[in-house]
């Protein structure tokens, strides 16, 4: 289990690194991002936040966000807590791990931006894992100022 555990660290920290280019490599090339609220996996409801369906969506979402949109400048700190695994199928393990993020301005002023849980499904092979499925299920309903990168 060691590479899902070094998979879900990688995660975290390319994000808050700014890494993002990294980030996207962790994911298989059909793979599924999405932000959705609890609320509305809670009432089955089909709205999220933020979704790519394939990695090419992944490096647009980036390519985007270094290029072409303006978000507040900001540095991220994302907790990842142990991982729950749920089970495991043709090589594919599912597995959901709590999740905070933070971010502080430029200024030095930190807020907790969201919180929440992954439910991850990540191909292992070998001793190497890779992201086929994210989704983030965040319990923080509002987002308090742009969805600019990853959670």
């Amino acid at each position: 289990m060691k590479p899902l555990y070094d998979l879900m660290a990688e995660y975290g920290m390319a994000l808050d690194e700014d890494r993002l280019e990294d980030w996207v490599e962790l994911f298989d090339e059909a793979c599924d991002y999405r932000v959705v609220t609890r609320e509305n996996v809670e009432q089955n409801l089909p709205n999220v936040l933020m979704w790519c369906d394939n990695k090419n969506m992944l490096r647009d979402r980036v390519e985007s966000y270094r290029n072409v949109n303006l978000y507040n400048p900001h540095y991220d700190r994302h907790v990842v807590g142990p991982l729950r695994i749920v089970g495991e199928k043709g090589g594919v393990w599912t597995f959901d791990a709590s999740y905070s993020l933070f971010q502080t301005d430029l200024e030095g002023n930190t807020r907790i931006f969201s919180v929440g849980r992954y439910r991850v499904e990540a191909r292992l092979s070998n001793d190497s894992a890779k992201l086929k499925s994210v989704t983030v299920i965040a319990d923080t309903g509002t987002v308090p100022s742009l969805l600019a990168t990853p959670i």
